[in-house]
């Protein structure tokens, strides 16, 4: 089988059309030993792709690494789009010392599995 054949095959077992990463507009997840969930913007950068911006002082930070898979959740900018469960590994954390976002972090964001969980909110 081709890989555009199980890619269609893929697609119409989804109860829920899978939004492409630019669609999402925040992430949220929990880090173990934390006790609240942390949700953030999401910025799509063409040099850094999918990141989230994490303040030099969070407590997310020491407990991430790249390489981490975490589950996190996934929101569009629509209330009417349910927000989606995804596998997701950490793929690198930059720090940005003197641009734009200076005393944070860019953490980038690679989801990982195909097939999306829709949840209801």
């Amino acid at each position: 089988m081709s890989p555009s054949t199980l890619s269609a095959l893929n697609a119409e077992r989804r109860s829920e059309p899978r939004f492409p990463a630019s669609q999402y507009y925040s992430v949220e997840f929990s880090i173990n030993g934390l006790t609240m969930s942390y949700q953030f913007k999401i910025w799509n950068m063409a040099s850094q792709s999918m990141c989230v911006l994490v303040r030099e002082d969070s407590e997310v930070l020491p407990r991430i690494k790249v390489g981490d898979i975490l589950d996190m959740r996934y929101y569009t900018g629509s209330s009417t789009s349910p927000c989606e469960d995804l596998k997701t590994e950490i793929r690198h954390i930059t720090k940005d010392e003197n641009g734009r976002f200076k005393g944070h972090y860019l953490v980038g964001l690679s989801i990982l599995n195909e097939e999306s969980q829709p949840v209801t909110h």
